[in-house]
């Protein structure tokens, strides 16, 4: 076994060992150490990367895929707007949008979760931090972002979109855009969550928190509205973090 493989496999053994119930104390408080020193490692690491636009997709995509391709594109009119590219960090989506960011001579950065099988940092990345933590990469990949491309993908996509949207719905973070592109794979998703209005388990005005379209123009353009001219963001350098609600950890 690699070095890399031991680690992870020790790395994930934490992870479980938290989440299976109650320990001693002196475990809890070290589990907490580790996550702190965490967050601060992706702070020092993504402070100063500019105002950023994240992309979350599936990593199983390869590069003659077509939402390999609509991802590369759209990632670089959204670098040619001024935005830093950020992503998972790691093949599938998140590479195809760091290089349509690279294509462009944009910036890049990716925040990569170590895996048992050993996800790697993918090459067009300026910046990167490993991270151990699921949630603390979440978290991460949501702070430095004011708007959000939801590519085709998985349950870790879904997780994030879902996430980003209950942030921006309970005002836990501001109104920043969010853009579904593949409407073929996400029509059944947004039908369904019509019949959520209808059940009255969400208000009509949720449907409103994101757009669905192919269109890559019209993609850019709902960005610059409702991120670059609603938050009058200077993208040479980071905005102020008062403009900012952090979401809650």
């Amino acid at each position: 076994m690699s070095a890399l493989s031991h680690s992870s496999s020790q790395e994930l053994t934490h992870s479980k060992g938290f989440l299976e119930g109650p320990r001693s104390r002196w475990r809890e408080f070290t589990f907490t150490v580790r996550v702190m020193l965490e967050f601060i490692r992706g702070f020092r690491t993504l402070h100063f990367v500019g105002p950023c636009v994240t992309v979350f997709g599936s990593a199983r995509f390869k590069e003659d895929h077509p939402y390999y391709k609509l991802t590369k594109e759209v990632s670089a009119r959204i670098s040619e707007l001024g935005f830093t590219i950020m992503t998972g960090g790691g093949p599938g989506i998140m590479q195809a949008a760091n290089e349509g960011a690279k294509s462009v001579n944009g910036k890049s950065v990716g925040c990569n979760i170590i895996l048992p099988f050993e996800q790697k940092p993918n090459p067009f990345l300026d910046k990167f931090v490993n991270f151990r933590y699921f949630f603390v990469r979440k978290v991460l990949l949501v702070k430095y972002s004011y708007a959000f491309v939801i590519m085709p993908g998985g349950a870790g996509t879904l997780d994030e979109m879902f996430e980003t949207i209950t942030l921006i719905q309970t005002g836990k973070i501001s109104s920043f855009p969010v853009v579904l592109m593949g409407k073929s794979y996400w029509q059944p998703m947004v039908d369904f969550m019509h019949s959520m209005v209808e059940a009255g388990t969400i208000s009509a005005s949720d449907l409103e928190l994101f757009i669905l379209t192919d269109d890559i123009e019209e993609a850019t353009a709902h960005i610059e509205k409702h991120a670059v001219s609603k938050f009058n963001l200077d993208r040479d350098r980071p905005r102020p973090q008062q403009l900012r609600v952090l979401a809650e950890v």
